[in-house]
């Protein structure tokens, strides 16, 4: 069975939470995958925020062979064999590399993928949760176009909870509720990261007991007790939490 997360993922643009900045209407990377743009990307930002959601629906819009690279595991042979593939039948119309925490990649890895992007044989999108200005290869940055992806809003997070709900109790044959406190809960203590608040919502689920029991905050205090311990949004901590960043500056 998949995680929820993955079985969720968006497939279109109206459906990924949060990053209006760069999908609202309007915004320039919008208007980049909407005109149909083979630009060489580079996506960075907090994990859990969309990054490779829309690498996917990118890949989608193309005509171009999808191949996707995590650079924790890959190597420098991983890489020959995706160019090995250029100009045959295994890519008429050329390749989409989607290259996973590009990080890991030393400049040698990196550097294999110049010339091919060069010709716009290979189009490049690539994530990393670090800053790529002092992870990626220069001639790599001066081919693309870069984009922050900011952490999600709890607020922008409840629609995906409220989605990933429906979809337990279909699956499952269950009528389970989760008030919107509730839900508000699981959305901070994801942090910005909807897999994570998602992650919570699931293991909530199937803790809750009989299939019409509720989800109730009591339940994730028992499964996420340290960060139930602050969550606190008609109370103080909210406003201890803003003070102590006061005093700190």
């Amino acid at each position: 069975m998949r995680p929820l997360a993955d079985e969720i993922r968006p497939q279109t643009l109206e459906e990924v939470a949060g990053q209006k900045h760069l999908l609202g209407e309007g915004a320039l990377l919008r208007r980049l995958i909407e005109s149909g743009s083979e630009t060489n990307l580079i996506f960075y930002g907090p994990s859990g925020t969309g990054k490779t959601t829309l690498a996917n629906i990118i890949a989608k819009r193309t005509n171009k062979a999808l191949y996707h690279l995590n650079a924790t595991t890959a190597g420098l042979q991983d890489v020959k064999d995706v160019i090995a593939d250029v100009d045959t039948m295994m890519a008429p119309n050329g390749i989409l590399l989607y290259l996973d925490e590009i990080q890991y990649f030393n400049k040698k890895q990196q550097q294999s993928l110049l010339e091919f992007l060069e010709d716009g044989r290979i189009t490049l999108i690539a994530s990393t949760t670090e800053n790529p200005y002092f992870y990626v290869y220069n001639a790599l940055l001066s081919r693309s176009s870069v984009f922050e992806f900011r952490a999600v809003t709890a607020k922008e997070t409840l629609p995906a909870l409220k989605r990933g709900l429906n979809i337990l109790n279909s699956e499952n044959g269950t009528n389970r509720t989760a008030e919107d406190r509730v839900l508000a809960a699981m959305a901070d203590i994801g942090a910005g990261d909807v897999r994570r608040a998602l992650g919570v919502l699931e293991n909530a689920y199937y803790a809750a007991g009989t299939p019409d029991s509720p989800i109730t905050l009591e339940l994730l205090q028992i499964l996420v007790p340290s960060a139930m311990a602050a969550f606190d949004r008609d109370g103080d901590a909210h406003y201890d939490t803003l003070s102590a960043l006061q005093k700190s500056i």
